[in-house]
């Protein structure tokens, strides 16, 4: 086994985006498309031409409607704005809401930009749980080729790196720790903003209190659609259509942010079963994306009415907290420009040059909730064989080598699964010997990193007659997998495990897939699967495992090969 530990290549602490994963090329994407039918694509960049014209048909009809008397009565029933008996007692905005409103927005640009550079690593969305190609409702990249060995890691594409954090193709490893780091900050200071609500009674300017609120928004619309726009009285009340949307970003947005991302966590997904047999991965990603959709079309409204109903009096609300058109709040608001500006040039090249940084900050701020979730253990039963993808995307860099070859060449006749380290019955196994294992068979869900999902049928070996028949010694914590492969940027790839999740009923050593031999691009002869871990935890074309006390000394001491040169995390359960 120490032959494998020197064929593991030691990782960098810094990034060079010329060699990084692997020397990955660059991969543009193409115009946002939504699917109409069963196999037409609207191209959504002509949604720009197409809003214009609906725009100026809604300006249109708004002012003829103002010029109907019916309306005209409606609107005057309705003005847009309900002033409450005790308005004046929740007039104004206290410092704690300007230092949220300042706070979100700051953690804010961090979530969409790590958001979006996850989501061009598999630049796909799907409504069942099974990622099959051509079968998405949303795609921001060309079909997937005839290939049939395409892998995930090829189908992502490029963003700018004032876009996307940290702008670098496949560089999700380092994307997820800012995206899951940055959202505990961002619910943290949620949960406050939501306490200090209701302990002030400043939630009755963003809650509707009255059915009014309705007909009242109707006309607000009408108004701002017919330019003739309503009376400003943020200081006292927002118009109903400010506090519907107020509403629903702060109590419906928000929390549904939180819970489909949970539901793409693998760990909450085999915990709670009753849950994800109905609510796929697929359905919470697509949701959340609908969700960062909402909050960019609020972003953008948003701002646009600040500054165009009376920009110098809404800065002052909201920064300064009073009701003049004096300059003060404008250059309060100037200052955390400069800071916001500061934080989004400065994330991508702190990245680049302070990976491991990001990688320790990340999961200190997720680690304590990531625990909570990380030994759960994966039940059988939850899927049968109407449930097997009609696909499961290939992935990872294939084996090359002669060695690899050859084998594959001769059926695996010659290989050897070499199992040792920290064991009292070190062995060498052919595929025969273990095939003559008991078998184990599985209907699992496999979670990549990338985003995708799939069913599959898997049979092979469990991974408690391993430990029956090798018997690992106390001192034993982890499990390490090695590959005939290597990674993306020289030398063996591997992967560490917890033993404790080798006792798991549904870890194993998988030789068939959907009752065929393990295929080349799946992982043949031999690949683990191991259910409450994202794919690139397991390790395809196994030629060793070893048992160890720690990792710290294989590789670059991060608990395998993504881990030490894309800046994985090894706990990964969410």
């Amino acid at each position: 086994m120490h032959d494998f530990r020197r064929q593991l290549k030691q990782p960098e602490d810094t990034i060079d985006p010329r060699t990084w994963a692997g020397s990955v090329p660059d991969a543009r994407g193409t115009a946002p498309h939504v699917r109409v039918g069963r196999d037409k694509w609207f191209n959504l960049l002509w949604l720009i031409p197409l809003g214009f014209v609906l725009l100026v048909a809604a300006i249109a009809i708004a002012q003829g409607l103002r010029e109907i008397p019916a309306v005209q009565q409606f609107m005057q029933h309705y003005p847009g704005t309900i002033l409450r008996p005790d308005a004046e007692q929740t007039a104004g905005f206290p410092a704690w809401v300007s230092w949220q409103h300042f706070l979100n927005l700051f953690l804010m640009i961090f979530i969409i930009r790590s958001g979006v550079q996850i989501l061009t690593d598999h630049p796909r969305l799907y409504w069942t749980r099974h990622s099959t190609p051509g079968k998405e409702w949303f795609r921001f990249q060309k079909p997937v080729p005839e290939d049939p060995l395409w892998t995930a890691k090829q189908d992502s594409v490029n963003v700018p790196s004032w876009v996307g954090l940290p702008g670098l193709r496949h560089s999700i490893g380092l994307a997820r720790w800012w995206h899951l780091g940055v959202d505990t900050l961002w619910l943290l200071n949620g949960v406050v903003f939501v306490v200090l609500l209701f302990v002030t009674g400043h939630w009755v300017r963003v809650v509707p209190t009255s059915w009014d609120v309705f007909p009242n928004a109707i006309s607000v619309a009408i108004q701002y659609a017919s330019l003739d726009w309503p009376l400003e009285n943020g200081w006292w009340a927002y118009n109903s259509l400010q506090l519907l949307a107020y509403f629903i970003t702060i109590f419906i947005a928000a929390p549904l942010a939180l819970i489909t991302g949970l539901g793409m966590s693998p760990a909450l997904s085999t915990r709670l079963r009753w849950i994800s047999s109905r609510f796929s991965i697929q359905a919470a990603r697509s949701l959340h994306f609908l969700v960062l959709c909402w909050f960019l079309l609020f972003i953008v409204v948003h701002v646009t009415l600040v500054f165009t109903t009376g920009a110098l009096r809404n800065l002052n609300h909201m920064y300064a907290g009073r009701n003049d058109q004096t300059w003060v709040g404008f250059w309060i608001f100037a200052a955390s420009m400069v800071v916001v500006i500061v934080g989004w040039v400065g994330a991508s090249p702190l990245t680049l040059r302070k990976p491991r940084l990001i990688q320790r900050v990340g999961y200190a701020l997720i680690g304590p909730a990531q625990r909570l979730f990380e030994h759960v253990d994966a039940k059988p039963g939850q899927y049968t064989e109407k449930d097997i993808s009609p696909y499961l995307w290939h992935n990872g860099k294939y084996p090359e080598t002669d060695e690899y070859r050859a084998l594959f060449e001769n059926n695996f006749a010659d290989y050897r699964l070499q199992i040792s380290g920290l064991v009292d019955n070190p062995v060498q196994l052919s595929m025969a010997e273990v095939r003559a294992l008991p078998y184990h068979e599985q209907i699992t869900q496999h979670f990549c990193i990338q985003g995708w999902s799939g069913v599959a049928k898997w049979g092979g070996v469990s991974m408690t007659t391993i430990l029956e028949l090798v018997k690992p010694r106390p001192e034993a914590k982890w499990v390490v997998f090695y590959s005939l492969g290597d990674g993306p940027d020289g030398g063996t790839y591997y992967d560490a495990h917890p033993i404790e999740q080798m006792s798991y009923p549904l870890t194993m050593l998988a030789y068939d897939m959907n009752d065929e031999p393990l295929s080349y691009g799946h992982g043949a002869p031999l690949r683990l699967r191991n259910e409450v871990q994202l794919g690139f935890k397991l390790v395809k074309w196994i030629r060793g495992i070893e048992f160890v006390a720690d990792f710290a000394e294989l590789g670059g001491g991060y608990g395998g090969y993504n881990e030490d040169h894309e800046f994985f995390g090894y706990r990964q359960s969410i």
